[in-house]
């Protein structure tokens, strides 16, 4: 039997947080709906990639104009391009599509059904639908891109314009529309970027409403305290405060965003660092300098910053700062960098970072915890749960993976007792299969206490040492027993109603659960046992 969390408070909400950053905007007036395709971004940064797979970030919103809530939300395999709601039918047309980057322009044209909210795909086949515009009833103009480029230079700069006819829209079914349909002669089109735009009308809608609107994204951490405070880092965002009265306490903004936070030893601060990735700026890539920083709890006044030189991850352990290097050269050996412990900074060498392959934050750790490869040459083959020592040396603990012909991507976990809870999946050649994620239980000596598969990677995990919460990327959340792995339940994760996917989660000291999402909210829930 499910039983669902209640969502206590949601900090960070506002009008269109379910689209993230708006591409299209269309405003019917005549049904008093607003249409907006957005993007809630990927959910892989250089710190961890395991939980992108199966994972699309773009996003339909189609919310009532009067009050802005919002009644459909879909998700979409590809960009949103335009957007068209029927002249009479409560039916929204959708073009989606982009370039896989090396030879199919690939996309769908989905038919939204606003009083159902069912979704019909009508193509037979992928193809990026630049244009959607109904010329009347009966009749939906089409402009597609051109299949591929494989021997047309202009392709990104050309469109196939077509007219499908059809008494019913409301009853077209999936991949009903024949190939036949769409031949036409390509002719120039320019692809327009609405963006702007589609900023300008929700700021306006929002504020004929009454309220704000301003786009957050991606929780990437979340963090409670002893005193009832709320801490996330996300896009755009090193970390924010939140007071146990909702008030937004303090915000330290970053042009990127923080990306991991882990509570410093003296009790009165976080550190958190911000992910720096290349950008092109007068044709040439620039690249800012990386940034760790602590932040005291009290004010949200930046005490210490550190300069590792590249970009690192933090490792939490008991009492002690440790940061892992991501951008070294293969060649050279790579060393955990420690602080918060007596002697030097310089840690013992942990091999190459691969951004799927070596993830493993630990939650409440009683040491520093970190995969390791035994290959120099191949760092990401026969990793080992390794713990570092109080003295800053490396002890192997058992393989990673507990199948010997199976390897395993690593992913969130948290220790428990004397033992190390985390999820991860299986490699396959095909992506990932069916089953292929897990949750493991496993003693220090290796042992396993119980496994937990299912389909979707997880994106967080925590524990209270009773029960294990896992989040996935298909916007579940699954509590565990802790003692055997059985499920005490599962639920899709919601908020007034409408689906978001949690991208990080912390049990509080007061036992509820925080859940960051990938729109920007932070969701507090009374979980029922």
């Amino acid at each position: 039997m499910t039983r669902v969390p209640m969502v206590r408070r949601v900090f960070g909400d506002g009008p269109f947080a379910e689209v993230g950053e708006p591409a299209l905007t269309v405003v019917d007036e005549r049904s008093r709906t607003v249409a907006v395709g957005g993007d809630l971004g990927g959910v892989q940064w250089s710190g961890s990639g395991t939980a992108d797979d199966r994972w699309t970030g773009h996003r339909i919103g189609v919310y009532e104009r009067d009050g802005l809530r919002c009644r459909h939300l879909v998700r979409s395999w590809y960009p949103v391009r335009s957007l068209a709601f029927h002249p009479v039918l409560p039916l929204l047309a959708v073009g989606t599509g982009r370039y896989d980057g090396g030879y199919s322009f690939e996309g769908e044209l989905l038919l939204i059904h606003l009083g159902s909210g069912d979704v019909v795909s009508a193509l037979p086949y992928p193809r990026e639908v630049l244009g959607v515009e109904w010329r009347s009833e009966t009749e939906l103009r089409l402009v597609l891109a051109p299949c591929d480029d494989w021997e047309n230079p202009r392709a990104h700069e050309q469109g196939h314009a077509v007219v499908v006819a059809r008494s019913d829209w409301g009853v077209v079914g999936p991949g009903s529309i024949g190939a036949e349909e769409l031949a036409a002669p390509a002719e120039p089109f320019v692809r327009p970027d609405h963006s702007a735009e589609a900023r300008r009308v929700l700021t306006d809608l929002a504020a004929s409403a009454g309220r704000q609107w301003s786009v957050r994204r991606r929780v990437w951490a979340v963090e409670g305290t002893e005193d009832g405070r709320v801490l996330a880092a996300l896009d755009g965002v090193l970390a924010e405060s939140w007071l146990p009265s909702g008030d937004l306490q303090w915000v330290v903004d970053d042009e990127e965003g923080g990306r991991q936070l882990v509570l410093a030893s003296d009790g009165t601060s976080v550190w958190t660092n911000a992910e720096r990735r290349g950008r092109r700026e007068e044709g040439r890539w620039e690249t800012s300098p990386p940034r760790v920083a602590r932040i005291a709890l009290d004010t949200g006044r930046v005490r210490e910053t550190l300069s590792p030189g590249v970009f690192t991850v933090l490792v939490a352990g008991d009492r002690r700062t440790v940061l892992r290097p991501l951008g070294g050269r293969r060649k050279q050996p790579e060393r955990l960098m420690m602080f918060d412990l007596d002697g030097p900074a310089d840690g013992p060498e942990v091999g190459h970072f691969d951004v799927f392959n070596h993830p493993f934050p630990v939650r409440r750790p009683s040491r520093p915890y970190v995969l390791v490869g035994t290959d120099p040459d191949k760092p990401h083959r026969d990793k080992w749960v390794t713990a570092v020592g109080a003295d800053g040396t490396l002890r192997q603990l058992f393989p990673h993976s507990w199948v010997p012909t199976e390897h395993h991507f690593g992913g969130p976990a948290a220790e428990i007792g004397h033992s190390l809870v985390y999820a991860g999946a299986v490699h396959h050649g095909h992506g990932l299969q069916p089953g292929g994620a897990y949750t493991v239980r496993r003693s220090l000596d290796g042992s396993v206490l119980w496994q937990h598969r299912a389909d979707h990677p997880a994106t967080a995990l925590d524990t209270d040492g009773h029960t294990v919460y896992v989040a996935d990327n298909s916007g579940a959340l699954t509590a565990l027993d802790a003692d055997d792995g059985s499920v005490r339940w599962r639920t899709e994760l919601e908020v007034a109603g409408v689906p978001t996917t949690a991208l990080s989660l912390a049990v509080a000291p007061q036992g509820h659960l925080l859940i960051g999402t990938v729109d920007g909210r932070i969701l507090e829930c009374t979980p029922r046992q």
